[in-house]
């Protein structure tokens, strides 16, 4: 169990892969696949929309889902990104894994984008509505 005390569930997307999911999952977290789900390539919006609907973050490497303007992170149960260096290894993508755990284990991102590198999570904040 993360220290904030959450269980996040969250939703991998096909491209990344088993040594991701299993480092999520020991570090307490309810992780699903697309793969497990019959979801492996499919549409950016129907995958979003099962996320919502399940109320699971989405964990991908697809960099469509870091526009605001498309997938609106109020919107979801949570947007995370890894951006793993240019011409990245198993151990980038890994060390992205456990950076996102690391942050996890602060806060959640649900309603919340954030862009994963390794040793780094940026969050997206949108302007707030003045109304």
């Amino acid at each position: 169990m993360s220290i904030t005390g959450q269980r996040v569930r969250i939703k991998l997307d096909e491209n990344l892969g088993e040594r991701c999911r299993r480092l999520l999952a020991e570090a307490g977290h309810e992780v699903a696949t697309t793969q497990e789900e019959q979801l492996r390539g499919a549409l950016d919006a129907r995958l979003i929309a099962h996320c919502r609907a399940e109320e699971r973050c989405l964990v991908t490497l697809d960099l469509d889902f870091a526009n605001p303007l498309v997938f609106p992170p109020r919107e979801n149960a949570g947007l995370v990104v890894l951006r793993p260096p240019a011409r990245p290894s198993l151990e980038h993508l890994e060390e992205c894994a456990r950076t996102l755990i690391r942050g996890l284990q602060r806060e959640t991102p649900v309603r919340k984008l954030w862009i994963v590198e390794v040793n780094r999570i940026r969050e997206y904040q949108p302007e707030e509505d003045d109304t």
